[in-house]
């Protein structure tokens, strides 16, 4: 008895000194917001639905959460931000106090600023604004807000500004004088979320003095005003203190549902209160994770981390319990609190694995907000965004938060539901998924980035089998195991590198550096190794464990230049490893696998000390809400999830002494790390392991493991041991053995056009399998013969499939062409690697593109003119000359201003015949096509032609006066 009283005395005493310990010291939340990390440093709750926050720059890449580090002016403080987006959208309902007369414009009225006058903190933020001497200081609840601005002694009036037009396009905005101390609205933007509604309910302590709204920047009389360019500002006598207060709720329901949550909320004007309460809050979360050891930098940078990945999600109902749901109408979420913002195809890989350890519950609502979404919006979320799917990014990966969470115990959803709405998106034909079920993989002529979407469509489907698997229904277990599989259409067995297709055949010529359109951000090395969910076959497809040592070490040591179309995502490279975009972020865990820990000890150690800082700048790329600082968390800690829904974590080392995480089943799991060589900076190779007292061998580590509690123990030295971690009975688990498919073939010929014959070879990804291609028979019927390589000598589509122990292929086509041999073409401008469409003959094949360009067929000239002079062999009569081409404005692709016409007997002395010029502006959006020519009646044996550049991107393109790429696939002449 004597023993459970002190236990329990020891708990109590434990518990009251981690609530005592102020873990807020340790966040700076500029970290991010310099360099290319995106974040925001304003006061908001943990998961808030507000983010209040200063603006310092409209709606640029860099400028996505509304603040940068080096800018030097802020245009006021608006109640929401995205955390570490690539795309800008929210910064809603600006405020800026000011003295004096309204300046409209919001260049007129920003104030510039000093770093030196700034202060933030977990829940709270301050600036010193020096254009009218005025301290603002802003603390949050979750749906609300307090601002106190301090004006200088002399003032006896004070103002703020609210504009409603501050950066996204307006759909629609309102705003209302309620009464002497209130005024309420709303704001409908478009930008990244089609149509975002924010409603908002503003009291101020002192009673408005005057009220003016101005509609276009022109003053009104009225008290209410709707449109699309509202603005409205107040002024407030000062009292003796000089502080003007207001506070602020926000919903996405109403207004009322605004008001409500400010009076649920904020009951007092009591800056200090509310600031407390914050930190409060924001110490409960931090405390899940303590820390002992390392230094201050570290620790800073690890509880800053943490505080990331507290931002986002974000609660989106009110006090109410009503929210929107992304069927715009309005839902009140009885059993769970339904959230917003989910960047699942960056945190499904780190942030959602690292939430079932410290955030069950949380996650729980999560899934269950998915499956709300799909109730009522008719599909699992992509990247939902304040109730709109934005549909940025690939695949369906909150099937794999759903399943990794299931997996791990967290289950009080709706199974028999959450299987629907997985395989409801699985089957649909969004973004090529038709044609991937079709053919077993994306080609680029079906799909864009058909390399990126085969692969993460394959994972999911992984994470489908698996649930399937774990609630007993066999049936679909068998058919996502198949297709998780699929990975294995788009491996090139001579180049070891997962590489585009064009129908099925590889596309040419191959640099696995370049990025282009068969990659959603990054090149064949960076996708190269994104089979998580089946890494054992990976090995072997590249020739055993040393030949995927080797290309694995290749990935880290080759050059880090990359070719092809510019893409800022791609940062903080090692090698062709790049930190700064999520696609790489398992691969220095893959070593594990291979039983070379220590290169992954290596690796880790570096990117925990090199890409992570205690600066503005310590982000090696985009935040994306939480995931790059979930990395560092997860691998701070000493282990990683490479394949989510597995249930292990792959072993790395720990950058701290301690670590201690408390669970919410009320245990504790502890990591420690003993260092052989405690002066020494490469003391991070582990040396041993324990995990309770005994001695543990394995290279990865079970949830279950830390789910019970316990401690881990981690022996580290500043030499590689080379035994610890090698046998194979250690290594992680990752393989599909059941229900093995047999891989598509794919075609082999110099090109798929050709003048007079041309030899094709069929082979295989499994060398033991047979090859079959189609073929007409004598009485019209098609047959397929085995056949490793034939002759064609004809324009023909092919069908062909592999065959293995009675197990077949998907089939798959390839279209072969007979070029016309009357004509040959000199082109004089330099094409664009990225678009060659084959070669210059593909000008003169007779044969269209569409607008779908990216599937090769066009060519693209870079901030040129296109000339080309095309022999017709000899002079003859030319009744018709023309040019096909394309214009993608958001893709950099606009129609030539004019195309000119010249003729010729002897090829070198030309004549303009004729010119057409381009009536069609820049202005639509997505992808169209035209023939620009004109009837003529003339004998030439040479047609020279020049296709003049579109010039500059028009000012409303997001990178405005950047020159313009012209895309041709098709010279006209008849």
């Amino acid at each position: 008895m004597k023993k459970a009283l002190l236990h329990i005395t020891f708990c109590i005493l434990y518990f009251a000194s981690l609530a005592q310990k102020d873990y807020t010291q340790y966040v700076n939340p500029f970290i991010g917001t310099g360099g290319h990390g995106h974040t925001f440093p304003g006061a908001s709750m943990p998961f808030g639905m507000m983010q209040l926050s200063p603006d310092t720059r409209g709606a640029d890449w860099d400028g996505s959460s509304g603040y940068h580090y080096s800018d030097s002016v802020i245009y006021g403080f608006s109640h929401t931000h995205l955390s570490g987006t690539g795309i800008p959208d929210y910064c809603d309902i600006l405020f800026m106090p000011f003295t004096g007369e309204v300046k409209w414009n919001s260049k007129d009225y920003r104030s510039g600023f000093s770093h030196k006058n700034e202060k933030a903190s977990p829940g709270y933020y301050e600036v010193l604004l020096d254009k009218h001497n005025i301290k603002a200081q802003l603390t949050t609840n979750i749906r609300s807000g307090l601002h106190q601005y301090s004006f200088s002694p002399a003032e006896k009036e004070g103002s703020i500004l609210i504009d409603l037009k501050w950066r996204d396009e307006v759909l629609d905005a309102f705003i209302e004088k309620v009464n002497d101390h209130a005024v309420r609205g709303y704001r409908r933007s478009k930008s990244w979320a089609q149509d975002q509604i924010v409603y908002f309910y503003a009291q101020f302590e002192q009673p408005i003095n005057s009220f003016t709204i101005a509609k276009e920047n022109k003053e009104i009389n009225v008290l209410q005003q709707q449109g699309k360019n509202i603005k409205a500002a107040l002024s407030f006598r000062l009292s003796a203190n000089k502080k003007l207060r207001c506070r602020i709720g926000i919903s996405g329901v109403s207004m009322d549902g605004a008001k409500e949550n400010l009076n649920a909320e904020i009951a007092s004007w009591d800056f200090d209160k509310l600031h407390n309460n914050a930190k409060a809050a924001w110490n409960k979360e931090l405390s899940k994770i303590d820390v002992s050891g390392g230094t201050k930098d570290q620790k800073t940078i690890f509880y800053t981390a943490l505080y990331h990945t507290f931002l986002v999600p974000n609660i989106y109902q009110d006090v109410d319990r009503q929210f929107r749901g992304t069927d715009k109408q309005i839902h009140k979420a009885n059993d769970f609190t339904n959230y917003t913002v989910f960047s699942l195809w960056d945190t499904y890989r780190a942030y959602h694995p690292l939430m079932t350890i410290i955030n069950e519950r949380r996650t729980e609502d999560w899934i269950k907000t998915f499956l709300a979404q799909y109730q009522y919006g008719g599909m699992l979320p992509v990247w939902e965004l304040s109730s709109n799917e934005t549909f940025c990014m690939i695949g369906y990966h909150s099937v794999s938060v759903i399943v990794d969470a299931f997996q791990k115990g967290v289950n009080g959803f709706d199974k028999k539901l959450a299987l629907q709405a997985m395989r409801s998106y699985a089957e649909s034909n969004r973004f090529g998924l038709n044609y991937y079920r079709e053919q077993g993989y994306l080609s680029n002529d079906k799909e864009h980035e058909s390399v990126s979407k085969t692969l993460e469509y394959a994972y999911d489907d992984w994470c489908i089998a698996q649930f399937a698997k774990m609630i007993g229904n066999d049936s679909v277990y068998r058919q996502y195991i198949q297709r998780a599989q699929f990975y294995k259409n788009v491996f090139d067995p001579q180049t070891h590198h997962m590489r585009g297709k064009i129908q099925a055949m590889w596309h040419t010529p191959f640099d696995p550096r370049e990025i282009n359109n068969f990659f959603t951000e990054g090149n064949s090395w960076q996708y190269t190794f994104a089979v998580p969910q089946d890494i054992n076959t990976l090995i072997e497809l590249n020739g055993g464990k040393e030949s995927f040592a080797t290309k694995l070490n290749n990935l880290f040591t080759t050059s880090s230049q990359t070719t092809g179309r510019e893409q800022a995502d791609v940062t903080g490279l090692i090698g062709q490893y790049a930190h700064g975009n999520e696609p790489s972020h398992h691969m220095t865990y893959l070593f594990n696998y291979i039983g070379m820990p220590w290169r992954t000890q290596e690796l880790v150690h570096k990117i925990c000390n090199d890409f992570y800082t205690n600066a503005s700048d310590g982000l090696i790329g985009n935040e994306d809400c939480g995931q790059m600082s979930a990395w560092y968390i997860m691998s701070a800690l000493g282990f990683y999830p490479v394949c989510p829904g597995s249930g292990e974590y792959v072993l790395g080392t720990p950058v701290f002494d301690k670590v201690t995480i408390h669970l919410e089943n009320g245990k504790q799991f502890e990591v420690r790390s003993k260092k052989s060589n405690v002066g020494s900076k490469k003391s991070f190779y582990v040396q041993s392991v324990k995990l309770n007292g005994s001695q543990y061998n394995k290279s990865y580590l079970l949830h279950t493991d830390i789910m019970k509690g316990g401690n881990f123990e981690f022996t580290l030295s500043d030499k590689p041991n080379q035994k610890w971690g090698t046998e194979e009975k250690s290594f992680p688990h990752s393989g599909i053995k059941d229900h093995q498919i047999v891989p598509v073939p794919f075609f082999e010929a110099k090109s798929n056009k050709f003048k007079d014959c041309i030899k094709i070879s069929l082979t295989g990804l499994d060398g033991s399998a047979q090859v079959y291609h189609s073929k007409l028979t004598a009485d019209g019927d098609v047959n397929f013969y085995p056949q490793g390589a034939f002759d064609l000598c004809e324009t023909k589509e092919i069908n062909a499939y592999a065959s293995k122990d009675r197990i077949q292929s998907k089939i798959v086509t390839q279209k072969f062409y007979k070029l016309p041999s009357d004509k040959t073409i000199t082109i004089l401008s330099k094409v664009n690697p990225m678009y060659t469409a084959g070669g210059s003959e593909s000008l003169i094949d007779g044969i269209e593109g569409t607008t779908n360009w990216r599937a090769g067929d066009w060519q693209g000239y870079f901030d040129q003119d296109l000339e080309a002079v095309v022999d017709l062999q000899k002079k003859q009569p030319v009744n018709h000359l023309g040019v096909h081409v394309l214009q993608d404005v958001s893709p950099w692709i606009i129609y030539p201003k004019e195309v000119i016409f010249y003729t010729s007997d002897d090829g070198q002395n030309f004549k303009e015949t004729a010119r057409v010029k381009n009536t069609i502006d820049n202005a639509a959006q997505g992808a169209q096509m035209q023939e620009l020519g004109t009837d003529v009646n003339l004998q030439a044996r040479y047609i020279k032609i020049k296709a003049v550049n579109g010039g500059k991107l028009p000012a409303w393109h997001e990178s405005a006066g950047n020159p313009s790429y012209l895309f041709i696939d098709e010279i006209i002449i008849k």
